[in-house]
C-alpha cells in the first residue's frame, strides 16, 4: 500500500508562485499531478515518467514545473505565474501502469489527500 502527502499549498495573489510537495512512502513509475476546482472534474496537471520525463496538460504549460527526487520518494510541482483559474485542490497520485503522453484518472491507484491552492485577482 502507498501513501502519498501532499503539502504547500496556500493562498497567493495571481502573478504569485508556490511550491507543492508530496511525500510518498514508495512511488510507481508513473506519477502525475491533478487538481479539482470546485464543481468541476479532477483534470490532470503534469505527468512524470520513469526516465524524469515531464508533460504538461496546455493550461499550465510554461508556467508549471514537475519534478521527483527518486532517493527521497518526493514530488514536486513549482507553480509560477498563478491565475485565479489555478484555484483548486491539488492531488499527487502514482500507478503501476505505464502511463504515457497524459493522466486518466482511471489508471491510479494511490492517491494523496490533497492540498488547496487559492489564487485572489
Amino acid at each position: 500500500q502507498v501513501q502519498l502527502m501532499e503539502s504547500g499549498g496556500g493562498s497567493v495573489q495571481a502573478g504569485g508562485s508556490l511550491r507543492l510537495s508530496c511525500a510518498a512512502s514508495g512511488l510507481y513509475d508513473s506519477v502525475c499531478w491533478f487538481r479539482q476546482a470546485p464543481g468541476k472534474e479532477r483534470e490532470w496537471v503534469a505527468l512524470i515518467n520513469r526516465n524524469g520525463l515531464t508533460t504538461y496538460a496546455d493550461s499550465v504549460k510554461g508556467r508549471f514545473t514537475a519534478s521527483k527526487d527518486n532517493a527521497k520518494n518526493t514530488l514536486y510541482l513549482q507553480m509560477n505565474s498563478l491565475k485565479p483559474e489555478d484555484t483548486a485542490m491539488y492531488y499527487c497520485a502514482t500507478s503501476s501502469r505505464t502511463v504515457l503522453g497524459a493522466c486518466p484518472r482511471w489508471a491510479f491507484e494511490y492517491w494523496g489527500q490533497g492540498t488547496q491552492v487559492t489564487v485572489s485577482s
